[in-house]
């Protein structure tokens, strides 16, 4: 059971990382402003790029227990 709900969540996962990175959601990070002296864009790429990977690690570990 806890097995065929981690699966769910990773799949859940790819839904989200996939309209993440869609042209319609990035659009809204392309401006012409920075954070902390790096350009908007490629920072909430990182950003979002890094959660991903964040709650996959999560994700898996609980999956593996």
């Amino acid at each position: 059971m806890k097995q065929r709900l981690g699966q769910q969540r990773l799949l859940a996962l790819f839904a989200a990382g996939l309209l993440a990175f869609n042209f319609p959601l990035l659009a809204l990070w392309d401006v012409d402003a920075t954070l902390w002296g790096l350009p908007l864009f490629p920072a909430a790429l990182f950003v979002i790029w890094a959660l991903l990977i964040a709650v996959l690690g999560v994700i898996s570990e609980s999956i593996a227990d």
